[in-house]
């Protein structure tokens, strides 16, 4: 039998990337789509284990369901640790992708100290509480030009052994990214407290 989880997100984005990272396990997959009025999430935590904890409590509170979310940073060394948790509004409120990236190389421009690291939490949660908060982190450099084609955020600057995330097809991102790291260190918990194996 399938358990319900619900995915605490609307970037199309991510759900894409959790499907698929959740694909093997037999569960069926709900989205905040379903629940249109539930309140977006203020995230206004200073940490991302924060962000990631509040959007999992409040989606399952109001859905009545078991719900998972996660929220990501670019650490970027030469930066002080900027973006950080605020990577997604960087270059200002709503401002795209592409802003974001732009801001990232241009405050870099000219600096070798290339180092950065992406670093995902993520939260299970019931209507009663937080279950679970674990963190997936991949260490890279910011590259001195967008490169690829794929991928969304930072994936276009953010390298691992030279390529980008943006040069990979969406299998080699998945099994190597921050998230998929964060969602493999959460799957035997769903395991062994929703589907009870």
């Amino acid at each position: 039998m399938k358990c319900d989880i619900l995915i605490a997100s609307n970037n199309p984005d991510k759900l894409i990337e959790l499907e698929a990272l959740m694909a093997d396990i037999p569960l069926n997959l709900h989205s905040l789509k379903e629940f249109p009025d539930l309140p977006p999430t203020i995230e206004d935590q200073d940490t991302i284990a924060g962000n990631a904890m509040k959007k999992a409590l409040e989606a399952a509170q109001h859905s009545g369901m078991i719900a998972i979310s996660d929220d990501t940073g670019l650490f970027i060394d030469a930066l002080n640790g900027e973006p950080g948790v605020y990577a997604a509004r960087f270059a200002g409120e709503n401002c795209s992708y592409a802003d974001n990236r732009r801001k990232a190389l241009e405050m870099l421009k000219g600096n070798p100290n290339r180092k950065a690291s992406f670093r995902t939490a993520a939260a299970l949660a019931s209507p009663e509480g937080i279950i679970a908060v674990v963190e997936g982190k991949v260490e890279g450099i910011i590259t001195d030009s967008e490169r690829g084609d794929s991928g969304f955020g930072y994936d276009n600057i953010f390298a691992i052994n030279g390529i980008t995330y943006a040069e990979m097809d969406a299998a080699t991102k998945n099994s190597c990214s921050h998230r998929a790291e964060a969602i493999k260190a959460i799957i035997p918990i769903i395991e062994k407290l929703v589907i009870g194996e």
